[in-house]
């Protein structure tokens, strides 16, 4: 719903307005929807994703203390690697036995450089392909990364490094064992890296960005590094916090999503990490939660499902690991976020959400087959969110 009464703004501005921020009541007017307006949903969820303290005096302090430590990655983990890239190819001399480009020691600089740039070509071509009903992510930005665009600087940009890359080997594509399509079978994908014209230089598009954030989190995080899907969860945060009517915000969209994208994965990376699939905090475990939750609210629903042989695994593991955020169009899913990153329990009402889903289409389900059902998952028919998020509510008011 486009357009927030004036009083329903006015109700964030004065819980937002206080010196300390009362969480519980910012989470209970976020759940039923942020306005966008005067920023208001980007600094909600910098609040609700621990970005921002409650404490409004320290703000401004923090902010510049992340944004420059987001710099110095910048600096350390592209900019650095790319000068001695960059140097490398100007006097050979330098180049010593032990850390020469085909050194076979793990150690070796050139080993890492290499093994980053397998990441770095998964998350090109992902990155490439967010939303492309959207013109969004292929538009520049209004505030290119001076430190990594600025002409005096004669390094190895990402840019630079993907296209020589590419060049020297056909893409690396790994997919995570077990799972063939993370993404929606709806999303198609252009064939070639030609099909996208690239900026002039001194320009960027945001899908450029969005893959600077991916790189340095693989970086920082070698223990998960980047799985496919990864994109999927910084698309809508970036490009919320990229679309800030609040063009000082705006200008820091990069460092603040970095951190905020950081925050989120620390609460579902386990997700996204295949060894604790069957723990109590990974994938299948919620995926049974699904069902077991659907079995409380719906039997003969569940009894369907079960009967049809229709595991949760087949469409559940999407929906929960990417936060819906392939299953609806980007305002949709940005909605069902503020929702999601207002619930105290955390994710507990995305399992609601995943309910909701199917109760909601359960007349179809109860006729259809296995065929038509998958294909009713896979593709799911309603895209009226508020419903959706209604229906949730009640199920959650029903325990």
């Amino acid at each position: 719903v486009r357009g927030f009464a004036p009083l329903r703004i006015a109700d964030f501005q004065e819980v937002l307005g206080e010196p300390t921020v009362a969480l519980s009541k910012l989470r209970e007017l976020c759940f039923s929807g942020i306005p966008f307006d005067g920023g208001l949903r980007c600094l909600c969820w910098k609040i609700l994703l621990n970005y921002l303290p409650l404490e409004k005096a320290l703000w401004s302090s923090l902010l510049k203390k992340q944004r420059d430590l987001y710099s110095q990655f910048l600096k350390e983990m592209i900019i650095q690697p790319g000068i001695a890239k960059a140097n490398l190819g100007v006097s050979r001399e330098d180049v010593t036995l032990e850390d020469h480009p085909l050194n076979p020691n793990p150690d070796s600089r050139w080993n890492t450089y290499f093994k980053d740039n397998e990441v770095l070509l998964q998350i090109d071509k992902d990155v490439r392909r967010l939303y492309p009903d959207m013109a969004f992510f292929q538009r520049p930005t209004d505030y290119p990364c001076l430190l990594i665009l600025d002409p005096q600087n004669e390094f190895e940009t990402l840019r630079r490094r993907v296209e020589q890359t590419t060049l020297k080997s056909q893409t690396v594509a790994r997919n995570r064992s077990g799972v063939t399509n993370v993404s929606s079978p709806l999303k198609t994908t252009p064939s070639s890296l030609s099909e996208y014209e690239v900026l002039p230089n001194g320009c960027e598009a945001h899908w450029e960005v969005v893959e600077r954030i991916l790189f340095i989190y693989a970086k920082l995080n070698p223990g998960i590094a980047y799985v496919q899907g990864m994109n999927e969860i910084v698309g809508p945060l970036y490009y919320t916090f990229a679309t800030d009517p609040n063009s000082e915000w705006k200008e820091h969209a990069e460092a603040d999503t970095f951190f905020c994208f950081t925050n989120l994965m620390a609460e579902i990376r386990d997700n996204f990490i295949k060894s604790l699939d069957d723990s109590q905090c990974g994938i299948t475990y919620k995926m049974e939660k699904v069902y077991s939750t659907l079995k409380e609210k719906d039997v003969e629903l569940y009894l369907k499902l079960q009967e049809q042989n229709i595991k949760p695994q087949f469409f559940a593991f999407r929906w929960l690991t990417l936060l819906l955020s392939q299953e609806f169009l980007l305002p949709d899913v940005i909605r069902i976020w503020d929702s999601l990153f207002a619930d105290d329990k955390r994710f507990d009402f995305l399992l609601l959400v995943c309910c909701a889903m199917l109760t909601l289409i359960r007349d179809q389900l109860l006729e259809g087959d296995f065929t038509l059902n998958m294909r009713l998952l896979q593709d799911y028919p309603i895209s009226d969110v508020h419903l959706i998020l209604k229906k949730a509510k009640e199920l959650q008011d029903s325990k």
